[in-house]
């Protein structure tokens, strides 16, 4: 489905609370993502941005020692916003999944923010009961699609002078005699730009080619600059890459710090002083992956696999971004890609969107 739940196992649900005539100063406008991990799923996480807002990332550091995740919960509401992790630990004790300790669970749910509270009003963000129904939402059926677009954490987004939101990718690659799955799931809400304000298109030339979009006419190219001026500096870009492969905790750190790259091509800039860029990486374990033999003596022998799921992980962040900046519909008067560059896009395009929707 060429998304993040392509990985067996990992789920994916919204919940999300969005009211018509949201605009800054009031109404709702804000949602949390929560990603399901199958027991056993090693994770880590890397953060590049210089103001992250989050919940049990230190936990994820390769030298401390709770090995396992449960669940992963990208959210708006800033910092406040963190209160949706109450509410996927509760659905998760009720379904017995958690760290096994004298007299009961825990279950261990890392989390992580954007900042969209001057979407809406400031008051209305997520709570725990958000972070419930969305993990209740993920334990539905496997294999339902997964939405993108205006849903979720994605609701309150933008990404710089454009609508933002949810995006997803997947893709597989062979490593030796195996073959493993990797997957990412985005939440763009950044103080970048994804699409180059001089031309309208996406920064590289591949996924121009990729999502068949064509120059637009220059007074839409004008509009897009025109509404750069709007932009916040105060923005995140979160995200999630996920594998069926057997790593360790280093290796998750690995694969996580080589996903970040997905953002640096798509996104300019990334990373700066004023975001909390923050990418989580999962590994299920499903796939168990030989070492190769021309791997030095005293290096670790999952270096063949991070490189390539790592590299992977790259690549699927980044289509995951202009997924989530295309699919966005419009909210508190933001405008959308397709709404202020129409000219971007091919008849082609056009008619194999129709068909996906």
């Amino acid at each position: 489905m060429n998304a993040i739940t392509d990985v067996a196992g990992v789920r994916v649900g919204h919940h999300q609370r969005l009211d018509p005539d949201a605009r800054a100063g009031h109404g709702w406008a804000c949602g949390t993502t929560v990603v399901l991990a199958p027991p056993g799923t090693v994770a880590a996480v890397d953060c590049r941005g210089g103001a992250p807002g989050s919940r049990e990332t230190d936990l994820l550091d390769p030298a401390n020692s709770v090995r396992f995740v449960d669940a992963v919960v990208l959210t708006g509401g800033s910092a406040y916003g963190l209160a949706a992790a109450d509410g996927v630990m509760t659905f998760l004790e009720q379904q017995q999944r958690g760290l096994a300790l004298p007299g009961g669970l825990v279950p261990i749910v890392p989390a992580a923010v954007i900042f969209d509270l001057p979407v809406g009003a400031w008051r209305h963000r997520p709570t725990a009961e958000f972070g419930y129904a969305a993990a209740a939402a993920a334990a539905g059926p496997e294999g339902a699609a997964v939405t993108v677009g205006t849903v979720g954490a994605g609701v309150g987004a933008r990404a710089g002078a454009l609508k933002g939101g949810i995006g997803t990718a997947s893709t597989t690659v062979d490593v030796g005699t195996a073959t493993v799955t990797v997957g990412a799931l985005v939440v763009v809400n950044s103080a970048g730009d994804v699409v180059d304000p001089a031309t309208g298109l996406p920064w590289q030339a591949d996924q121009i080619r990729e999502f068949g979009l064509r120059p637009p006419p220059a007074e839409q190219v004008g509009a897009l600059a025109a509404a750069g001026a709007e932009a916040s500096v105060l923005n995140t870009t979160i995200a999630a890459v996920a594998t069926d492969a057997a790593l360790d905790p280093s290796g998750c750190r690995r694969v996580a710090i080589a996903a970040h790259d997905g953002l640096a091509r798509t996104i300019r800039p990334a990373h700066t002083p004023m975001d909390g860029d923050t990418v989580f990486a999962l590994a299920t374990g499903a796939v168990e992956v030989a070492p190769a033999a021309e791997i030095p003596a005293g290096l670790a022998p999952q270096t063949a696999v991070v490189t390539a799921v790592g590299a992977a992980a790259a690549d699927c962040l980044a289509r995951a971004v202009l997924v989530a900046v295309l699919a966005a519909q419009p909210v508190a008067g933001i405008p959308t890609y397709r709404d202020l560059l129409p000219g971007a896009f091919t008849e082609g395009a056009a008619a194999r969107r129709r068909d996906e929707d």
